[in-house]
């Protein structure tokens, strides 16, 4: 990867998606800082290594997961060098079987398309359809590697921005979970 870093948003936003500048006007808005790098599109978290060492941070796995009947939609936040089993998970949250929620959901309730998986997606859940879940270990970290709502950019953002502005400006709480791996 070539470029180092950069603060804030991009100074051209010609060709950009309109989700990722929606991104940074929202985080602006809130005034959170944050680091930026572009990047090749990165479908996973092997493609997001290179990414951890240009930001010297550790990118999160990011899983959009739902119940049998689909009712009930989460984003969960890990490590991603845990490896998740939902069953570990289930008991935690109270609910039956989970699995992978379809990318039509992702679209309609997150406005984000797979491999652009983000917490910051949230701020398109105005309806709080998605519930959000940490595993507790990624709290540690006093940043967090996240993309904003495309996997072309990450960014790095205070773990306590995202925590104490983030959340609850868009009107999310987040359940801390534990996976055991």
């Amino acid at each position: 990867m070539g470029p180092e870093p950069e603060q804030g948003r991009p100074a051209e936003t010609k060709g950009r998606a309109e989700a990722e500048i929606r991104t940074y006007d929202f985080l602006d808005s809130l005034g959170i800082k944050y680091e930026r790098a572009d990047h090749e599109a990165a479908f996973t978290m092997e493609a997001c290594e290179e990414i951890d060492a240009v930001l010297g941070i550790k990118m999160c796995k990011n899983l959009f997961l739902c119940n049998r009947q689909e009712t009930s939609f989460y984003l969960l936040m890990m490590p991603g060098d845990l490896p998740f089993k939902t069953k570990d998970l289930s008991a935690q949250i109270g609910s039956a079987r989970l699995s992978f929620a379809s990318h039509d959901k992702m679209k309609e309730y997150l406005d984000i398309t797979p491999g652009a998986m983000s917490v910051m997606g949230l701020m398109n859940d105005t309806e709080q359809k998605v519930q959000l879940l940490i595993e507790e270990s990624i709290l540690q970290d006093e940043y967090l590697g996240c993309h904003p709502c495309v996997n072309t950019s990450s960014l790095k953002i205070r773990m306590k921005d995202i925590t104490e502005i983030f959340l609850p400006a868009v009107s999310h709480s987040a359940t801390i979970v534990r996976l055991t791996g």
